[in-house]
């Protein structure tokens, strides 16, 4: 069975195209459909909907650009005779937006995994991302190597939530380098460094 993925941007087409390399046939969706386009011409196969993605896909990828795509795709779901079995969703949102969604899929028996990625589109193209699991371990185990397949390294780190709790620390240590980094290039050039 195919490996879906939904949202097709920057983040998802380089975890599909990372996917289908490691040998996983891949279905996938985006609004967009120049998107899906690319996703075809890679080799994955291209779906009209979400729920076309999950009916015929028993593991779900989800990169969206907003809590209303999230809670679109999980209503979706929860409507299919026959959702997906897991759906590990990697987008930086609010853990109650992904709560809510957590809802709706687990009373259709769909296990959805919180596992934000820290890196950038650019580290995403080269497998250079982290990504935090949090969730069921069980689902957690079922996913591990489709994970392996796009990732430098993942890391189960607890109940559901966690991950994006570990994601929103490494997002204030980013900032908190980068601003250090330019208070110290101001004193420099302040010192007459070029």
């Amino acid at each position: 069975m195919s490996i879906g993925v939904i949202g097709l941007g920057i983040m998802g087409s380089a975890i599909a195209g990372h996917v289908m390399k490691a040998g996983h046939p891949v279905v996938g969706y985006d609004v967009r459909t120049a998107r899906v386009r690319s996703l075809r011409a890679a080799g994955g196969t291209a779906a009209s909907t979400a729920s076309d993605v999950g009916l015929s896909s028993s593991i779900v990828i989800t990169s969206l650009p907003s809590a209303a795509a999230l809670l679109e795709t999980a209503d979706a779901f929860a409507r299919l005779k026959r959702p997906p079995r897991i759906v590990v969703e990697t987008s930086t949102l609010s853990i109650d937006v992904k709560q809510r969604a957590r809802r709706r899929l687990h009373a259709r028996g769909v296990d959805l995994l919180d596992c934000p990625i820290s890196g950038t589109g650019a580290q995403a193209r080269n497998k250079d991302i982290v990504v935090y699991a949090s969730g069921t371990r069980a689902g957690y185990k079922r996913v591990a190597k489709v994970l392996d397949a796009f990732t430098r390294a993942h890391y189960y780190v607890g109940t559901f939530g966690a991950g994006s709790k570990v994601k929103f620390v490494a997002n204030l240590l980013v900032a908190v380098h980068n601003v250090a980094a330019a208070e110290a290039l101001v004193l420099g050039m302040k010192a007459g460094l070029d």
